[in-house]
């Protein structure tokens, strides 16, 4: 049966996997197709994946200002220099705030918000500008429909939304999308080149570099400047062929319960993350923090075992309340007074490369705000930056050779009516010009061990970059 608003159909599709494996292939190669997967069957937050292309508008910043591109009038508006502010307006002019609360998404913001769009928001003393790739600090997409995928059900919907700038009846506007969703499972595919490194990855840091900031960090903990800092270091490679080959294959391996594909004019984003950002439905907000890695092992014992280690671990513990305080600071800023708890602290999650300690912060969003001042509050995450915020960004941007781009920001989609779910952009990758970037960090505080916390980079990204190596490559193998 279809579920419908006055301005929202959605309805179930018979898309065999075969027909969706084929339609994804089309979409993938369209700029600005934007994938939200659920990777795991068995993750808590594994529910939906969402699929969309070819959004109705756009924002994107050039120059310091933020530029709306609006595809239905052919025009671009200059909406001054608050993505937030603007993201905001256009889609509450755009969109109807209508509550569908069964489904993920039903037309609205889906955006990538790179790390240093938390420099627009946040005054930092800077000592230097780091070089970045010119891609920009966010890239928001205004999608009037989405392939929903129940992940439980095996269910697929196409939802509809009819914007309150088209005049078209939605029952209309609902059967063209689906038409034109089958001429594309029946279009003929064209040829892509399979995707294969053609140089190996590479590290900005030396491990004597690695060394030296470390002590560099310790050095400003221990005379009061912060408490704990989140050191990356970068992994280039040079690739050739079709991103969306390595986005499956990393899918795969992975099971990531917030991945993601984006293919925008200028780059390519492949994320795999395991970190819930901010979740606000109903005006009820949940942020589910990471701070606290142990490696998965082959062997079952000895993987319960460093289970067990992570668990009971008093550093990773006293890491991980630092940012669930910082957390709770973020959030409190637009929630209702008394209203922010943390009714999970040290849960275990596992991923196939790691464990991870993980805790839960919710609060109410006071009537005044909404899920973009609730971004503009908590950006950037404060598990990857440290505490106290603004002065570890400060150190980051000190110590760190190279801008973050996408990595360690947001993955985020918007109803119209507010509610919203986003990432942590953790495991993330890069690809722009035939060049495939990929970040690794972690916490450092007073009692860390400098050999821990670099073989801890690794660790993490030992289901990325081994598997990308030898993907279509066999004398890596």
């Amino acid at each position: 049966m279809p579920n419908r608003t006055s301005n929202i159909l959605i309805k179930p599709i018979s898309f065999s996997e075969n027909d969706m494996f084929t339609l994804k292939k089309h979409l993938s190669q369209r700029d600005w197709s934007m994938f939200l997967e659920s990777a795991s069957l068995d993750h808590v937050d594994s529910n939906w994946s969402i699929y969309t292309s070819d959004p109705i508008a756009t924002l994107t910043q050039e120059k310091n200002k933020v530029l709306f591109n609006n595809f239905s009038v052919s025009e671009t508006t200059d909406m001054g220099n608050d993505p937030l502010k603007a993201q905001s307006d256009i889609r509450q002019k755009l969109f109807h705030a209508e509550l569908q609360s069964e489904f993920p998404f039903t037309g609205g913001v889906i955006a990538a918000y790179h790390y240093e769009m938390g420099e627009i928001f946040e005054s930092l003393k800077k000592s230097q500008q780091n070089e970045g790739l010119g891609l920009g600090p966010f890239h928001c997409g205004f999608y009037d429909w989405a392939i929903l995928y129940n992940v439980q059900s095996k269910q697929y919907f196409l939802v509809q939304h009819r914007c309150k700038n088209q005049e078209l009846e939605l029952d209309i506007l609902w059967v063209t999308r689906y038409q034109w969703l089958t001429e594309l499972i029946n279009k003929q595919s064209k040829a892509v080149a399979a995707f294969h490194l053609s140089q190996a990855w590479q590290s900005d840091y030396t491990e004597s570099e690695y060394h030296k900031t470390f002590a560099t960090i310790q050095n400003y903990i221990l005379s009061g400047d912060c408490y704990q800092v989140n050191l990356a270091q970068r992994f280039q490679a040079q690739y050739e062929g079709d991103e969306y080959q390595a986005y499956q294959a990393l899918l795969l391996e992975n099971k990531a319960p917030f991945a993601a594909f984006i293919r925008l004019p200028e780059q390519v984003i492949i994320s795999a993350s395991p970190e819930r950002f901010l979740l606000s439905t109903n005006n009820q907000v949940q942020s589910k923090p990471i701070k606290g890695t142990m490696p998965r092992s082959p062997n079952a014992n000895h993987d319960l075992i460093n289970k067990n280690i992570l668990l009971h671990s008093e550093k990773d513990q006293s890491e991980n309340l630092m940012i669930v305080d910082l957390l709770r600071n973020d959030i409190g800023r637009v929630c209702k007074a008394g209203s922010v708890s943390v009714p999970r602290l040290f849960d275990i999650e596992s991923f196939p490369a790691v464990h991870h300690l993980v805790s839960t912060v919710t609060g109410d969003l006071s009537s005044q705000y909404n899920s973009e001042d609730l971004l503009r509050a908590c950006f950037p995450g404060g598990s990857i930056t440290g505490a106290p915020k603004i002065r570890s960004m400060e150190i980051i941007c000190e110590l760190e050779k190279y801008q973050r781009e996408i990595y360690c920001g947001s993955i985020a989609y918007i109803n119209g009516n507010g509610d919203m779910d986003s990432s942590i952009t953790i495991r993330t990758l890069v690809c722009k010009n035939q060049k495939i970037y990929c970040w690794a960090g972690g916490g450092i505080v007073a009692d860390s061990k400098v050999e821990s916390e670099y073989q801890e980079c690794f660790d993490k990204v030992s289901k990325i970059l081994p598997i990308l190596s030898q993907l279509n490559n066999p004398d890596q193998i």
